[in-house]
């Protein structure tokens, strides 16, 4: 693997920052040079967050260009949309389909689109969807909290690290009181895609 680019797209309090820190670990304890970069919205609780991960031999820019994301992992649908213009033709999406409507769409300064058409406009620039609701699943596991290390979850089932690898890496950076939250919400993004995929 020359190098592999990931986008991660949430809104605050959602977990995007500590998501690209464990990807970004995951990638240096499997030997690839890595890079990171982390973009964060005025609002703390609602803003817009997205971080820029990038393993290969060896990266020089933490920030990806455009045309060049292999992998997009959005937290919330709206935000799936807003850097399309940076993923490969070939990109996988993997997609929380929970919606947090922005300020603009309660103030009613916008209407917030249809899943047919947010759904629409991610076929049109990559191709393959994985629709999840990562927010019920991890609401059954305990927290809402784990989402985005659940989502990670379904992000490793397609890359070709061993899984020793991400619970080293969520072990680093997972809060000491939610680690076994954490780790068993990988385990069951990472299980339920590999079934996923078995069924393909």
């Amino acid at each position: 693997m020359e190098e592999m680019n990931f986008l991660i797209l949430g809104v605050g309090g959602q977990g995007t920052i500590l998501a690209g820190d464990v990807l970004s670990e995951a990638g240096m304890i499997a030997g690839y040079d890595v890079k990171k970069s982390d973009i964060l919205g005025l609002a703390i609780r609602s803003g817009s967050v997205t971080s820029f991960v990038r393993w290969g031999k060896r990266v020089f820019s933490p920030v990806a260009s455009k045309n060049s994301i292999d992998y997009l992992l959005a937290f919330e649908p709206l935000e799936s949309l807003r850097m399309l213009e940076f993923l490969k033709p070939s990109a996988t999406v993997i997609l929380n389909e929970y919606k947090i409507p922005p300020v603009t769409v309660s103030t009613g300064q916008m209407k917030y689109p249809s899943q047919e058409e947010i759904l629409h406009y991610l076929e049109q620039n990559s191709s393959r969807i994985i629709r999840t609701n990562a927010t019920l699943k991890s609401q059954e596991l305990g927290s809402v909290k784990v989402l985005n290390i659940y989502m990670v979850g379904i992000l490793a089932s397609l890359l070709p690290l061993d899984s020793t690898v991400w619970t080293h890496a969520i072990q680093k950076f997972a809060p000491p009181k939610f680690l076994e939250l954490n780790l068993k919400a990988f385990e069951k993004g990472y299980q339920e895609a590999k079934t996923r995929h078995a069924s393909v």
